[in-house]
């Protein structure tokens, strides 16, 4: 015994499977708190530089940077943040970084994937 079914989409049409969305690439509402880390064991000079690296590394283009009062300008993904260096004290600093226009519907990938690169270079030596 053969049995045909017949396919349930119209006839010429194709059906194709959408891979899963990576939530780090899909764009979203970020709250502010996810905005903001602070580094122990890292000063806010070296902090900054790594921030500065770690944009770079992420191939989003430097806009501006003000060492002196620890902020960077970026574009990413065709928005505009503001990367905020602040220390606490001798050894522990923050990083905020916020769009410049306060639109927190972003891809959550643009402030995770620099967090990760200070934590992972980190111990990187400055001269």
């Amino acid at each position: 015994m053969c049995i045909f079914i017949q396919p349930s989409y119209a006839e010429g049409e194709v059906q194709t499977e959408q891979p899963p969305q990576n939530p780090l690439y899909t764009a979203q509402n970020i709250p502010f708190e996810n905005c903001t880390k602070m580094f122990e064991g890292i000063n806010k000079e070296k902090l900054f530089y790594l921030t500065l690296c770690a944009i770079n590394a992420n191939k989003f283009q430097t806009e501006e940077i003000q060492s002196h009062n620890g902020y960077i300008i970026y574009t990413a993904e065709r928005q505009k943040y503001l990367a905020a260096v602040a220390g606490i004290d001798n050894n522990n600093s923050i990083l905020k970084i916020t769009p410049c226009n306060n639109v927190y519907f972003f891809q959550p990938k643009i402030i995770v994937n620099i967090f990760n690169f200070i934590e992972t270079n980190k111990m990187m030596e400055f001269k």
